[in-house]
């Protein structure tokens, strides 16, 4: 509860700075209450505390609640030069991305039904307005638009089996819902109702991760909104989803795993195909990061075809992989982008002559998100390829792996513009900030893929 408190109040600190346009003390101010709240985590690490019924903070919450804090720090730090040249309302930027990580705790920390609802609406709420904070440019208009219909349609899903499951079980607390199921299992009574109430949950919640065939939305608005929040939309947001996901479907629904977990793989082998096969067709580097986010729900989802002990702490080490991996990506393409006006592809040539930090960075991202051994990215795809080979799917192991060897050619595809083809002869000069957040999430990377027992038993 006190991290929630204390990001809300950071959010309002900033705005008010932002009245009497302190602009410069908009980011030490967002610092000083994130690495508040990140104290809050580990020193609540351990305890199982539960907050009027609707909030837990157990270690699963503090464990990914810690991801989104960092990474959203991160982030912040790549704000140096990026919203002064774009608005004077920096202030607004700074507030929403804060009140969406308010929102995005609550996801990861819920107990009852009703918190998810909440944490999910502040998150969007802010997320539609930050997708098309750009008044003047009609692709972010375009993906603001396009972003809240989809939102409105998955709240509306979510909302209507949330409906249902509480009809059948008279409860929103998660407890009571499994203790409902489990009971009502066993001699074989459990209402009707619940069936099409897991499934519109089901269908809610991969409308929000991105997860195919409820990604339509996800190519567009990444495509289109700024791309600072497009990196915090692909990572963050995206781990807190699976992390709402996970605590509802492996924790109070696990009980029905047989009936929802055939749905669940149809979407998986959908997402993984569509992802990783439309994001060999495009030439622009930030919409194929977006189908490759697609292809990584996929992944992530591969955690609740067999439910185990291990189902969250492998989450918690893809999640994490990813996150760090995409903000390099998302990182080094602000700075190509700021520099050359583009991004597609040709624009990475010759990249490793002009910044070999930023060339470096960026090729452990792509080898972390192809799932290349020493990086974090391979102990991700690992971990939930030995989870789902406990029951023997060995078919749909050997899909997610043709998979992601199609991913090797347009992650490589960067690699290769980067050292083997020639661009302008101009150099490419990155801030200090950007050589902080590119340098650590390096070391993150590489240390989590040698050395994954730092987080792997965390939960």
């Amino acid at each position: 509860m006190n991290i929630i408190i204390t990001i809300s109040i950071t959010a309002f600190l900033v705005l008010y700075a932002g009245l009497f346009k302190a602009n410069k003390a908009l980011l030490p101010l967002t610092i000083v209450g994130l690495l508040t709240a990140l104290g809050f985590t580990f020193c609540a690490w351990g305890a199982n505390t539960v907050h009027f019924g609707m909030i837990q903070t157990d270690n699963f919450a503090l464990a990914f609640s810690s991801v989104c804090i960092i990474g959203t720090l991160l982030i912040f730090l790549l704000t140096q030069n990026y919203f002064h040249a774009k608005s004077d309302n920096i202030a607004e930027y700074y507030t929403l991305i804060l009140f969406a990580l308010a929102g995005m705790i609550m996801m990861v920390s819920y107990k009852n039904m009703a918190m998810l609802f909440v944490g999910l609406e502040i998150m969007s709420v802010s997320l539609y307005i930050l997708a098309g904070i750009r008044k003047k440019d009609f692709a972010s208009n375009e993906a603001s638009l396009k972003y809240f219909l989809m939102g409105a349609f998955s709240t509306g899903f979510l909302l209507f089996g949330i409906t249902l499951i509480y009809g059948a079980t008279g409860s929103f607390d998660l407890d009571k819902i499994q203790e409902y199921l489990v009971a009502n299992n066993q001699t074989h009574t459990v209402s009707p109702l619940v069936y099409p109430g897991i499934i519109l949950m089901m269908i809610g919640l991969c409308f929000k991760v991105g997860a195919a065939p409820f990604h339509f939305w996800t190519p567009d608005v990444y495509e289109g909104a700024p791309t600072l929040i497009t990196t915090f939309m692909s990572t963050v947001v995206k781990t807190a989803g699976f992390a709402a996901f996970l605590r509802l479907f492996a924790g109070s629904l696990g009980s029905e795993h047989q009936f929802w977990v055939m749905p669940l793989m149809v979407i998986v082998c959908l997402t993984l195909f569509i992802g990783n096969v439309t994001a060999l067709f495009q030439k622009n580097f930030k919409r194929m990061l977006a189908y490759s986010s697609i292809s990584h729900a996929g992944y992530l989802l591969f955690s609740l075809i067999v439910l185990s002990q291990y189902s969250n702490n492998n989450v918690l080490v893809y999640a994490s992989a990813y996150t760090f991996a995409s903000i390099i990506a998302f990182a080094v393409l602000i700075l190509v982008k700021q520099k050359t006006g583009s991004d597609s592809f040709e624009s990475f040539n010759g990249l490793a002559k002009k910044n070999p930090l930023v060339a470096l960075s960026l090729t452990v991202a792509m080898l972390s998100l192809a799932g290349i051994p020493l990086t974090a990215g391979f102990i991700g795809k690992y971990l939930m390829f030995l989870n789902v080979m406990q029951e023997y799917q060995t078919i749909l192991v050997a899909f997610a792996i043709l998979n992601a060897l199609v991913g090797f050619y347009y992650y490589f595809k960067v690699i290769v513009a980067m050292y083997f083809k020639d661009g302008a002869e101009t150099e490419l000069s990155a801030p200090i900030q950007y050589k902080v957040v590119l340098v650590i999430s390096v070391i993150v990377t590489i240390l989590l893929g040698v050395y994954p027992a730092v987080i792997l038993n965390l939960i």
